[in-house]
C-alpha cells in the first residue's frame, strides 16, 4: 500500500470513528455548469450540462491569521475531502468515475474560490464563499 493508499484508509477510518470525525463529517455535493458549443437549431444558445458530484468532508473555518480580508474573508469555509470519496453522480447515485472540484464550482450552495491537494494527492481543500 502506498503513502496516497495509507493516508486515505487512516482518513476515512477517522471520518467513520464516532470518536474522532464523524461528528463533524457532512455529506458533500457539487455542481459543475459546463457551457455547451453554439447552436443555431437552438435560436444561438449555448446549451450548459450539469455535472453533479458527492462525498463527504469535514467543513471548517480558517484560523483569524489566515484571513486577509481579500484572498480569504472572514465568511469563507474550507472543506476537507478525501480525493478517492468524490464521485460523479447520475440520478443521485455515485458513478464510478472520481470527480474533482474546480474553481467556480457550487459545493453545498457555496462558490468554490481555490482547490489544492497535498503532496500525497489524498485529500482536496477546497476554499467555499457564499
Amino acid at each position: 500500500m502506498g503513502m496516497r493508499e495509507e493516508i486515505q484508509a487512516e482518513m476515512a477510518e477517522a471520518f467513520d470513528d464516532p470518536d474522532g470525525l464523524a461528528d463533524a463529517v457532512k455529506p458533500v455535493e457539487g455542481v459543475r455548469k459546463i457551457p455547451g458549443e453554439y447552436d443555431p437549431d437552438l435560436g444561438g444558445e449555448t446549451p450548459e450540462t450539469t455535472v453533479t458530484y458527492m462525498g463527504r468532508g469535514v467543513l471548517g473555518s480558517y484560523l483569524s491569521k489566515e484571513i486577509d480580508g481579500s484572498l480569504i474573508q472572514t465568511t469563507d469555509k474550507k472543506l476537507l475531502a478525501l480525493q478517492n470519496e468524490l464521485f460523479v453522480s447520475e440520478g443521485g447515485a455515485p458513478t464510478a468515475m472520481l470527480a474533482s472540484p474546480v474553481i467556480g464550482d457550487t459545493i453545498n450552495g457555496l462558490r468554490v474560490m481555490n482547490v489544492s491537494a497535498d503532496p500525497a494527492d489524498a485529500t482536496w481543500t477546497a476554499q467555499l464563499r457564499k
